[in-house]
């Protein structure tokens, strides 16, 4: 063949691949072609190039007008083969789902009565046998005194009374240790009231489990001491402020129990900004290959910014790329004595078939009865300012709004994972706007 053909032909190749490389789509998750999981769905999200046509296992996939696309495929019990083809290139993914095993059903063990000390402080009391953030009605301090009576599992059955029980992780006891025998004795109860909080104190002989109940209009304080009878229930009935924060502290057998008013002006209020993730986290991915750490980031910086002029006393979680854990979030909270605390996020899904009109804009979560009234105003406030849809006000168990000392909210901006989501997201003064959302927010809370 004449050398100058062969030459032309390797170039004409050359140039081929390069410009099919640069029209083909993107996948940004899955991160691997070949994987395992639990899950029912497998999420596939990416960037298609150029108006190029996707589909995902021959079904045609819609694509935003900056190509970004997301699709949801359902997952049968072992290999499952997905093929994702264009004009211009075609990827193969291999998901292997594992076939879920009936649960056995553990039966109670039950034994004597017995009294033990609680190991650590911060151990949650449970309603029931299960890691779920809302069974718990306490968290126990260190040498607690408690009676176990039965075990399941990794929990153990707490006895407070003839119609009271409760479960604790039996890490969380020392089965070692010989508390005395002598039941605790109630000796005083006493209230103050100051300008902006109200504190009540009972005190005993010794450490003694206790349960919160946030009622509509006040908080019921209930310590409990099963050793000296089985209906042995001391309750403080404590009212409660419109807006509201409350703080339990133990200290050899006197409980303080503090509530406290959201301050009304922003000069007196304390606010934790949390930039969910960073660093080694990077939280989720979006269509286009954005990671959720950064826009963040973004949005927590800007709001710095505009609270800082407001004249509120700001505290950063992090204000760079690091990582930083849950328990040091919190910390930072209660350290610096955290009125409200903001953490911020952009959402995605989990074991679910993703949904465009339902997995879209921005969502708002809380833990406690006190977080709600802020929640509901945010998801008011960034909506009209950053352009994104009610995705709605709901519960949620995460460890950083879990805790009463402070209000708390979790907000999810706006979902990563959907391709209308990220034309708004993608605009340069999303960040500013959704910061400005936020701000507007927390000045009606405070201010009105």
């Amino acid at each position: 063949m004449n050398k100058y053909l062969i030459r032309g032909v390797l170039i004409c190749l050359l140039l081929l691949t390069v410009l099919c490389k640069s029209y083909a789509f993107e996948i940004f998750y899955p991160h691997e072609k070949k994987s395992t999981t639990d899950y029912s769905y497998g999420l596939f999200i990416g960037k298609a190039r150029n108006s190029e046509s996707i589909t995902i296992n021959n079904t045609k996939i819609f694509t935003a007008s900056n190509g970004a696309f997301a699709h949801s495929v359902n997952l049968n019990d072992g290999e499952n083969r997905i093929i994702i083809r264009s004009g211009y290139s075609t990827k193969v993914y291999t998901i292997y789902k594992k076939k879920k095993l009936p649960k056995a059903q553990s039966q109670i063990e039950e034994f004597d009565k017995k009294t033990v000390l609680v190991k650590n402080d911060n151990s949650p009391l449970r309603n029931a046998p299960e890691d779920i953030g809302f069974n718990i009605i306490s968290y126990l301090f260190k040498d607690t005194r408690i009676i176990i009576n039965g075990s399941k599992d990794a929990y153990y059955r707490v006895f407070l009374g003839k119609d009271k029980i409760a479960w604790i992780l039996k890490s969380d006891i020392n089965l070692t240790s010989e508390p005395d025998e002598l039941p605790a004795s109630f000796i005083n109860t006493e209230s103050k009231k100051y300008k902006n909080a109200a504190i009540q104190t009972i005190s005993f002989t010794k450490n003694l489990p206790y349960t919160i109940e946030d009622g509509e209009k006040e908080i019921l304080f209930k310590v409990y001491n099963p050793e000296l009878s089985d209906s042995s229930i001391y309750t403080l009935n404590i009212q409660k402020p419109k807006k509201y924060y409350y703080n339990v502290s133990l200290q050899d057998g006197l409980y303080t129990f503090k509530v406290s008013e959201v301050p009304k002006t922003f000069e007196d209020t304390t606010i934790v900004i949390d930039a969910g993730h960073g660093g080694e986290q990077r939280g989720a991915v979006g269509c286009l290959g954005d990671e959720e750490k950064n826009i963040n980031l973004k949005i927590a910086l800007e709001l710095q910014k505009i609270l800082k002029q407001k004249g509120a006393n700001i505290v950063m979680t992090r204000e760079c790329d690091g990582t930083i854990t849950l328990k040091e979030r919190i910390k930072v909270a209660k350290e610096n004595n955290a009125d409200i605390y903001l953490s911020i996020h952009m959402n995605s899904i989990g074991n679910v078939p993703f949904k465009s009109l339902k997995h879209k804009g921005t969502g708002i979560y809380y833990f406690n009865r006190n977080s709600k009234e802020l929640s509901e105003i945010l998801e008011k406030t960034i909506t009209k300012v950053a352009g994104t849809k009610k995705n709605g006000v709901k519960t949620a168990s995460f460890a950083v709004i879990r805790p009463a000392s402070y209000v708390g909210v979790l907000i999810e901006t706006a979902y990563m994972i959907n391709p209308a989501d990220t034309l708004i997201y993608r605009q340069a003064d999303f960040a500013r706007n959704a910061a400005e959302g936020i701000a507007a927010g927390l000045e009606e809370f405070i201010c009105k």
